[in-house]
């Protein structure tokens, strides 16, 4: 697990929750697997994937875009796995 705050942790949870179903779906799949496998880094990480519009994060997890930031797509590979 992480060295993160359980309270942070919950807010990083709650900030997931997208206005997009197809997102929430997938967002749901990583929190009930890989995201509690996550690094601090990683974690760090997924944060900045949050400041995405809903339909610019959505179009990154389907594959449509990619990001310059190798952080960001390491875990957009994670994501799009699911």
């Amino acid at each position: 697990m992480t060295a993160y705050d359980p309270i942070e942790l919950k807010r990083i949870r709650w900030r997931s929750r997208r206005g997009l179903l197809e997102l929430d779906l997938v967002l749901e799949k990583f929190f009930a697997g890989p995201f509690d496998q996550l690094a601090p880094a990683q974690i760090d990480a997924y944060r900045r994937l949050l400041d995405l519009p809903d339909t610019d994060f959505l179009d990154v997890v389907n594959g449509k875009a990619d990001l310059d930031d190798s952080e960001l797509m390491a875990i957009v590979a994670i994501l799009r796995s699911l």
